[in-house]
């Protein structure tokens, strides 16, 4: 009953947060918060945004098969943070945007535009929802069946509850809950850190060295090529992922473009840019941590790595206390993320797809109904029960992304003109064919894509474009 009043009065302070900010609320201040946002409390809420739920969970378990290599990665999302700060925000800034792909219109033509949107709206509601459902899972295994609480209506229940706090407010509020959940995420994770050391007969000091000595602390893969650890194929491939999933996802974008100036906005995407990179070395270390207490008890590691975390921490096995700041340290890595999602969702459909933007009435119902076509997705992914079709969703918004690079990128580089009309089908061809050369290489070369599949996606959708350039 802990867990559940803890949670509860959780969302309470979120509902607070939102009456406190939500009062004479316009589509003005859903959509853009009026452009009056205090760039370090959006930078600060970022964090918690972009770190998800599953990244809460997964990254510990990350060092069982790669280590610590993943922070290349992140060391290349601090280059491709900076290019959607100095080459991104500009454009935005200067045209006004309320979503990001009324860019498309303007520089290549309305079927780019509603293309683009089309994407958006496609890999976001997939992608979040696949997100929510694993947390649900987490929620409903270890804290809610307890109860005799069913999947049907744990969904709903969770879903109401962010529903509540972001309906009228919209991203004004989310401004300021998103900084709250960031708190309770990074304070959730420090704790755990601090109860784990002193399970290893630990202080902080020691703790720090002895991750530092152990084998899962190796960071930079130089050596293999071929390797999907490679520094510089992660590192490429993470300064992209930030520019194609952030700089060029109304999602992400939403908060940064309510800041009152351009240059509040690239302190804003700059600070956040640099604080992933201590963030998850403190996840990864709590995996290696988890890794030595598992060896001080004798304990098998678990065959999936995703359930490093959740098997100490959602269990008891390190007291009451670890498995509350577990399940608020997740609640509020998914909420944050969900709630981003859920506006921008709202946000694109009445912007883009209807063109409504000072239609409150649709804005209200199209906020009603994206929550509850998240209730039906997250529900669907129960009832078919399939870790494939999971995976299926996940591979699906990473082909997603590749086109919008492409559209954009053509675009901001290029000054030339293309044929419209062709643009949703250069846009649908480019994932397919991506799709067919990834299952060559694997079957002819033993090579399998990773990250850079998405570089290779938009180069094609690019020169789709420059084919049909018109003279």
């Amino acid at each position: 009953m802990l867990i559940i009043t803890t949670v509860l009065a959780y969302f309470g302070v979120l509902f607070m947060l939102s009456r406190l900010t939500s009062a004479k609320a316009t589509n003005e201040t859903f959509f853009r918060a009026d452009r009056k946002s205090p760039w370090p409390m959006v930078a600060f809420g970022m964090i918690g945004a972009s770190v998800s739920g599953v990244s809460f969970v997964s990254v510990p378990g990350m060092i069982a098969r790669t280590d610590m290599t993943y922070i290349q990665t992140c060391l290349g999302f601090i280059l491709g943070y900076f290019i959607v700060a100095f080459v991104l925000l500009p454009v935005y800034y200067r045209m006004n945007l309320t979503t990001i792909y009324t860019y498309l219109e303007r520089r290549i033509g309305r079927r780019a535009y509603k293309t683009g949107a089309a994407f958006f709206l496609l890999s976001d509601l997939t992608g979040a929802a696949v997100k929510f459902y694993v947390v649900c899972i987490i929620m409903q295994h270890y804290v809610l069946d307890g109860y005799g609480i069913p999947f049907v209506v744990t969904v709903p229940a969770l879903m109401l509850l962010i529903w509540l706090y972001t309906h009228k407010g919209g991203i004004k509020t989310l401004v300021w809950t998103d900084s709250f959940q960031t708190l309770c995420m990074l304070g959730a994770l420090i704790l755990i850190i601090i109860n784990v050391a002193g399970e290893l007969d630990m202080n902080m000091s020691e703790a720090i060295k002895a991750v530092a000595a152990d084998g899962h602390s190796r960071i930079f893969e130089f050596g293999d090529w071929m390797s999907p650890q490679n520094f510089w194929k992660q590192f490429i491939s993470g300064a992209f992922i930030v520019v194609v999933m952030t700089g060029l996802n109304q999602n992400m974008m939403q908060k940064n473009l309510t800041c009152k100036t351009l240059a509040e906005a690239r302190k804003d995407v700059c600070s956040y840019g640099f604080a992933f990179v201590p963030v998850n070395l403190l996840l990864l270390s709590l995996g290696v941590m988890l890794t030595m207490l598992a060896q001080k008890e004798g304990s098998p590691l678990p065959a999936n790595p995703d359930d490093l975390l959740p098997m100490f921490a959602a269990t008891g096995r390190l007291g009451d206390t670890v498995t509350v700041l577990f399940i608020i340290g997740v609640v509020a890595a998914s909420a944050s993320t969900v709630d981003s999602s859920l506006t921008a969702l709202t946000t694109s459909y009445c912007v883009d797809i209807r063109e409504r933007a000072g239609d409150e009435r649709l804005r209200r119902r199209t906020h009603v109904g994206m929550t509850a076509v998240f209730v039906v997705f997250i529900l669907a992914f129960r009832t078919i029960n399939s870790t494939s079709v999971i995976d299926a969703v996940y591979i699906l918004c990473s082909y997603t992304y590749g086109p919008l690079l492409g559209l954009f990128a053509f675009g901001l580089l290029t000054k030339r003109k293309t044929d419209d009309r062709a643009v949703p089908y250069i846009a649908m061809a480019s994932p397919l064919a991506c799709l067919a050369l990834d299952m060559a290489a694997s079957r002819l070369l033993g090579y399998k894509f990773g990250y850079e599949l998405l570089l290779l996606n938009g180069l094609l959708t690019f020169t789709g474009l420059l084919i049909k350039v018109k003279k």
